[in-house]
């Protein structure tokens, strides 16, 4: 996991609560409302028909090859020399059979003759050697491009990887994870196929139809020149049928890109839609999807599939004519026996090639179609601060100076906003769900940048800060857990990597997680699992607390942080937070407001706007928004 880029220290999802009807205020209040609809699992990236640039595409694959030209010339060498022995068997193979009919002659004519055994045992003897040699240079061949293919696609699915942590996360509302995936997994992995199975082909195919028309040509031009007539033909045919097949393919990746988002969602909430009955409709959907697929996969398939048969007609007719025509040429004499033999060889070995190079166009047009997909994720614009400043900041003062701020263009959503917070307070933001609470840490943490305006941290401008440099002194407990496939001891020193042993152990009795971590069988040794499932909610949330707290960050920032904890082990963690949180500006969202009573300063959403300003009492005593809220959850535990 040390490759995963830090971007929070708490994990999960940043979708926050954004509201919908923003109204505006007067300068030094906000108008906070929703961002943008964040995509359905099933939104895909734009992907058209027909490859936008085939050539750009094509180039900026072969630029992964450049890093290794020489294997790649070594390749060619052997290709070449493996091609040319076996090349050569036909016209050995010819001298015997040349022999053989020249005694044959000599008998129909009354000589006596014998047939020479001794050179036949030695041209089979050769043959064995040539073949041998041939078989033996085309395992090398394998060997180094295997190597290299998957050197390649090593270093494609590293620049995705590294392309992903640097994307904003406006990127990740609008793409679903199944599209991700498709792109990062399914995409890559078409490609390498591609290069280690038709790459050897193709260049193999391509040495052979030199060799073997240089053979051809010395034996009878002639009769090269009946082969070649029909060599247009392959091209005509073949044009037509790539190009469908090359929108087939595209629409082919869209479906599999939909059917992946489709399972991650369905799958990733299986209670969900157990508990709500929906499994005929997720069956519904997942079988129109999987159709689609299912359709554009066949006849993508059939498409390309046409080619070998067609190729094979031609190849066959060839072959007539060449009969024919080399028939007629050895009565006249002006051929042997022999080269007829080579020639009818060399020309099964031609047609070979010309049909094996015409096949890989299906494998080629998956290819390009999923390098299109890929750099089309790799040409997304990035979160590029690597030239800024990598501040320390020696204080938590923040301040949000007359700040502005819009998901989309059309639709405001901070309206000149200013708001101070002094080193060591901590604020609350609390209202409704909807009410956009979520935004101004995701301004905080530079997942989004404001429009105007700014916000200074320990009097530095966070835009002129890295956003690593950043993210590394604030901490930030989201409402969603994530955690990763490893032990809890891993999990909790995400937080601080060269943490020891005994700091987590510390982190983990500050967050009241150490007691039930101690009960498990293994301990912190204990391996959590993908989904981490073999825990409960609670317990995810508590490890990710203790996470934030070894990073000891000076800034923290809690959102919905014990929403997932009863109100025991809530209370219990507050009573281990109230000592972290001193002499630390923090952050807390909340909607149970008996755990935001001693904040130095509350603010009230509603309706994507700041209503209200001030210490728990304050509030109170206004009977304004904040009360009504209070009121409300005061009343409902009451009611319970």
């Amino acid at each position: 996991m040390k490759d995963i880029k830090k971007e929070s220290v708490g994990g999960g999802n940043m979708g926050g609560n954004r509201g919908n009807n923003p109204y505006g205020l007067s300068a030094g209040h906000s108008a906070i409302s929703g961002g943008p609809d964040r995509g359905s699992p099933m939104g895909m990236a734009s992907i058209s028909d027909k490859p936008k640039d085939f050539k750009g595409t094509m180039r900026r694959l072969l630029n992964y090859f450049r890093p290794f030209a020489r294997p790649l010339t070594i390749v060619c060498i052997i290709t070449a020399l493996s091609t040319l022995f076996s090349v050569l068997a036909p016209k050995i193979m010819s001298i015997a059979v040349d022999s053989i009919g020249e005694t044959v002659k000599s008998r129909m004519s009354g000589i006596s003759a014998v047939i020479d055994y001794t050179l036949l045992i030695n041209i089979i003897g050769i043959l064995l050697v040539v073949y041998i040699i041939s078989s033996g240079l085309s395992i090398v061949q394998q060997y180094f491009m295997a190597n290299i293919s998957q050197k390649i696609v090593r270093t494609m699915r590293g620049d995705v990887q590294q392309k992903l942590t640097r994307l904003p996360l406006s990127y990740f509302d609008r793409t679903s994870h199944g599209e991700i995936l498709s792109r990062a997994v399914g995409d890559v992995d078409n490609i390498a196929a591609t290069l280690q199975e038709n790459v050897v082909q193709l260049v193999s195919g391509i040495v052979t139809l030199i060799g073997v028309l240089i053979m051809m040509l010395v034996i009878s031009p002639i009769l090269t020149a009946v082969v070649l007539v029909t060599i247009p033909l392959y091209f005509v045919i073949s044009k037509p049928i790539i190009k469908r097949s090359q929108k087939l393919f595209k629409k082919r990746q869209k479906s599999m890109g939909e059917l992946n988002g489709l399972i991650e969602e369905m799958y990733g909430g299986l209670k969900t839609v157990k508990a709500f009955g929906k499994e005929q409709e997720t069956k519904t959907k997942f079988s129109r999807i999987n159709e689609a697929y299912c359709n554009a996969g066949w006849k993508a398939q059939f498409i390309t599939g046409t080619i070998m048969p067609l190729m094979g007609f031609l190849a066959n007719f060839s072959y007539v004519l060449v009969c024919v025509t080399s028939g007629l040429l050895f009565a006249l004499g002006s051929i042997s026996l022999g080269d007829v033999s080579a020639f009818l060889i060399y020309v099964k070995q031609f047609s070979n090639p010309v049909n094996q190079i015409t096949s890989i166009t299906n494998a080629i047009q998956a290819s390009i179609a999923s390098a299109e997909r890929i750099f089309e994720l790799l040409d997304e614009k990035e979160e590029i601060d690597e030239e800024k400043k990598a501040p320390i900041f020696n204080n938590g003062n923040v301040v949000f100076d007359n700040i502005s701020f819009r998901y989309l263009p059309e639709k405001p959503l901070i309206e000149n906003l200013s708001l101070k917070v002094d080193n060591g307070q901590t604020i609350a933001v609390v209202g409704p769900t909807g009410a956009g609470k979520t935004t101004l840490v995701n301004l905080l943490m530079r997942f989004y940048d404001v429009q105007s305006g700014e916000i200074r941290v320990g009097d530095v401008p966070i835009s002129e800060c890295r956003r690593t440099s950043l993210r590394e002194q604030l901490g930030m407990v989201l409402q969603d857990t994530w955690l990763f496939n490893g032990t809890i001891m891993e999990n909790i020193r995400y937080g601080k990597e060269d943490a020891t042993d005994e700091e987590c152990i510390e982190a983990a009795k500050q967050a009241q997680a150490h007691h039930f971590i101690s009960t498990l069988p293994k301990g912190y040794n204990t391996v959590l699992n993908e989904e981490a499932s073999n825990i409960s909610q609670g317990q995810k949330q508590l490890i990710t607390i203790a996470r934030a707290l070894l990073h000891n960050p000076c800034i923290l920032i809690l959102d919905e942080a014990t929403s997932n904890v009863d109100t025991l082990t809530e209370q219990r963690i507050q009573d281990g937070m109230n000592a972290i949180m001193q002499n630390r500006t923090c952050f807390v969202i909340a909607h149970r407001l008996s755990t935001i009573k001693n904040a130095d300063n509350i603010l009230v959403m509603r309706d994507g706007a700041i209503v209200e300003m001030g210490t728990h009492e304050s509030l109170l005593s206004q009977n304004g928004a904040y009360s009504e809220l209070y009121q409300a959850q005061f009343a409902s535990s009451v009611a319970n």
